[in-house]
């Protein structure tokens, strides 16, 4: 065999390990992983604060759900600001990531309720402080700036400041003051699996943003967006995981040492005994999750919910979110459920010292939560709410009712969503439940 021969034999050989190489990357991808989902009142959060107690981390989880809850009302942004439309970065749990070539590690906020993933970037002109070095795309051999005419430009309604500015620069703007300004990129973001095995996601759209204002605790590095947006990390991963995602949230007194799980492609999935499903809606420009609540039954008493939440129009009727605590319903809905609870209830009556929630009762540790199992009523999916997602401890001897009344967006907040496993099918468009004790689940 001539040099030439072995060379071009070799040379084929090469190519076609690297076709199987990249042929296993993929099937491992499709084959599902998770990472792990701080809370970020964990002591593994860059949020965490030693000196607060549990009570003060509630209270202050009220105060951001109130906030969160505000930014789903699109008329406190003015509508003459080009911006990506995102909800509050007020969420309650991070994930770490790596990001550029080399990697860095850096935190993020989970958020189903935003549509770009974007984090700080060097050379910033204004920047809150972080716990992880700011990135800095100098450094970084797979990252490239997008163009004003790409697709992704006019997705977040990105702009070019400047006629010899190629590039596209997006505005994210936040009800509470806060916001977020850069370039609109591609990069190479790496997810670390709770196995072990990294998991590369080359060319992502992200916003590697030099202007920023957060009014909130400082330490991570922006947002990672799940929202139901064609620029969302997890539409962004489309094919790789079939479309799915899903996430299980350990009860929110547990161990600090107990975390909860995001899930990518076949780890995702929710099947078996018990498992209901339900279609979400997509109101355009929005990237939430819109389910449609018929109703809310207390014990055998029901309470439609539906037709009360017409002004919301559209098909869905409530925004599913994992960044907000409590689950807010429209002001008729909240009045009848409140007093379906309180014939229910035979605790002595408190008060909120959050002034937050309404209906309250003293709770001694001796005292055994008789509450009344509540089920939300989604179109085709029932889903069962025990008193550890309907109730939460806002002070010592006191439990509240964790709903609240609103004028705005309703919210399925992230309590109700505890010891469930919730599940998103972007391609067949339904969010899946399956009520599971996620401590025991997150360690399988």
């Amino acid at each position: 065999m001539s040099v030439m021969n072995i060379m071009s034999h070799y040379s084929s050989l090469v190519l076609l390990l690297l076709c199987f190489c990249r042929l296993y990357s993929l099937e491992a991808l499709n084959g599902g992983f998770s990472v792990e989902m701080i809370h970020r009142d964990s002591p593994k959060s860059p949020f965490y604060n030693s000196t607060e107690t549990q009570f003060q981390r509630i209270s202050n989880a009220l105060s951001r759900s109130i906030i969160r809850a505000n930014h789903f009302n699109k008329s406190l942004v003015s509508a003459n600001t080009p911006q990506a439309p995102v909800t509050s970065a007020k969420g309650e749990y991070l994930m770490s990531y790596e990001i550029g070539t080399p990697p860095i590690q850096v935190y993020g906020i989970v958020d189903t309720g935003s549509d770009i993933t974007w984090l700080q970037c060097e050379p910033c002109q204004t920047c809150f402080k972080q716990t992880t070095p700011i990135f800095d795309p100098s450094k970084s051999k797979t990252y490239k700036n997008i163009s004003c005419n790409a697709k992704p430009c006019r997705f977040v309604q990105g702009t070019c400041p400047k006629p010899t500015t190629s590039s596209c620069q997006y505005s994210i703007s936040y009800g509470d003051g806060s916001y977020s300004e850069g370039d609109l990129s591609l990069e190479t973001i790496t997810l670390n699996s709770t196995n072990g095995s990294p998991f590369k996601i080359p060319s992502t759209v992200i916003g590697c943003a030099q202007n920023n204002h957060l009014a909130f605790e400082l330490g991570g590095s922006g947002i990672v967006a799940l929202g139901n947006s064609p620029v969302s990390l997890a539409n962004q991963m489309g094919p790789s995981i079939g479309g799915k995602f899903s996430y299980c949230l350990v009860p929110i007194l547990s161990p600090p040492s107990i975390s909860s799980k995001l899930n990518f492609g076949n780890a995702a999935v929710v099947s078996g005994s018990g498992t209901v499903s339900t279609p979400f809606y997509s109101r355009e420009p929005e990237e939430f999750y819109y389910l449609y609540l018929e109703a809310i039954s207390v014990g055998s008493k029901r309470i439609e919910v539906g037709s009360t939440s017409a002004r919301a129009g559209g098909k869905g009727n409530i925004v599913i979110d994992s960044g907000t605590t409590v689950t807010f319903l429209p002001n008729d809905a909240y009045s009848k459920l409140e007093s379906a609870v309180a014939k229910e209830v035979k605790l002595q009556p408190a008060k909120d010292p959050n002034h937050v929630l309404s209906l309250c009762y003293k709770a001694a540790k001796s005292d055994k939560l008789d509450v009344p199992v509540m089920t939300a009523h989604f179109t085709g999916a029932d889903v069962l709410l025990h008193g550890s997602s309907t109730f939460m401890k806002v002070a010592d001897g006191v439990v509240c009712l964790a709903f609240v009344p609103t004028l705005s967006t309703p919210i399925f907040g992230n309590l109700a969503q505890q010891n469930v496993l919730v599940g998103y099918d972007l391609e067949k468009k339904t969010v899946s439940f399956k009520l599971v004790d996620c401590i025991a689940q997150n360690n399988d």
